[in-house]
């Protein structure tokens, strides 16, 4: 069976970094409103304040979406959490009713994981580690402990240490394949020769990657056979997450959770409840 944080009757829908497109990335307000549209649950990235705090933010400095200069790592976590994360957000298209830059000078900092935990404690959280150090896996293990959220949370990162750590520390929480394991993944299955018995428990996979086709029919039929979830990013377009919810994937992850909920509710009304892999 799925490990119990992909595994659903129904294709899940999670609002990436909150939904960026609908406000800024990161930040208490994308997600609160990524789970006011209706998403089952956020993906967001993780880092270390120089305090040893584990805060939310996505680039190693917080230039380009902060009022701020400088390394997430020499800020403390109330010194982030200070700055003005709405900064730099502006709204897309010709719409002179609303101001080019709404989110500013509205206290929107840069939160911890704990905070996000503790304000949202029903949702699923994927937690993007940003740094391939032991020290983040064992500290961001720990904020999940005390929220009481194992069951409810996946790790992820691009780096393999990181996940060994997260493995080694706590056996039974939910992680996916760093992207040295979906390249060998990919490759045994062009050779025919199946995944068993990974250490991870799902993928969280963008549909292509550069011009290898990553998400095929193939590809998520050997994973439920081998009782791994298939999560993909970033599907913000409605062709492209019809074609995805054909090929049964378990979830899509998304920057616009006001397109992709209601049409993962439509389709799900149209095919009904489907069998948990």
């Amino acid at each position: 069976m799925l490990h119990r944080f992909f595994a659903s009757p129904r294709p899940l829908v999670f609002a990436h970094r909150g939904g960026s497109d609908l406000a800024p990335e990161n930040t208490m307000e994308a997600f609160d409103t990524g789970l006011a549209l209706g998403a089952d649950g956020l993906e967001l990235d993780v880092r270390l304040s120089c305090d040893g705090a584990v805060v939310v933010h996505h680039d190693a400095t917080v230039d380009r979406t902060t009022n701020g200069q400088g390394e997430v790592a020499a800020h403390t976590a109330d010194e982030l959490s200070r700055l003005d994360a709405g900064h730099h957000f502006a709204r897309t298209g010709p719409d002179r009713l609303h101001p080019a830059h709404p989110y500013r000078d509205r206290g929107i900092g840069v939160p911890t994981l704990a905070a996000v935990l503790a304000r949202h404690r029903e949702a699923r959280v994927i937690i993007e580690l940003k740094l391939n150090h032991p020290e983040l896996a064992a500290a961001a293990l720990e904020v999940v402990r005390r929220a009481d959220a194992m069951d409810r949370v996946c790790f992820g990162s691009f780096g393999r240490r990181v996940l060994r750590a997260v493995r080694a520390i706590e056996p039974a929480v939910a992680t996916s394949a760093s992207h040295e394991e979906v390249c060998w993944a990919l490759y045994r299955l062009w050779c025919r020769w199946p995944v068993r018995r990974p250490r991870y428990a799902g993928y969280q996979v963008p549909e292509w990657s550069a011009r290898a086709h990553v998400v095929t029919r193939r590809f998520v039929e050997q994973a439920h056979r081998a009782n791994l979830g298939v999560q993909v990013w970033t599907v913000d377009r409605e062709e492209d997450a019809h074609r995805l919810l054909e090929l049964g994937v378990d979830a899509l992850i998304t920057d616009r959770p006001d397109v992709i909920v209601p049409l993962v509710q439509e389709v799900q009304e149209v095919l009904g409840v489907r069998e948990v892999p």
